[in-house]
């Protein structure tokens, strides 16, 4: 199950440097996870300073 990024993202980029998939990247407003593409591996989650990324 892939994680999702919520309204609470600030657009830092610590995420993406963090997933070791790169299925994180920059969206029109925030953020955004590629669901076919994330292992579900955590290291976003963990990484973000505002707790914006939860798992679906």
């Amino acid at each position: 199950m892939a994680h999702k990024i919520t309204d609470a993202c600030v657009s830092c980029g610590t995420c993406a440097e963090q997933c070791p998939v790169e299925a994180i990247s920059q969206g029109d407003t925030q953020y955004v996870i590629d669901a076919d593409t994330c292992v579900d591996c955590g290291a976003c989650a963990a990484s973000c300073p505002t707790g914006a990324i939860e798992a679906e």
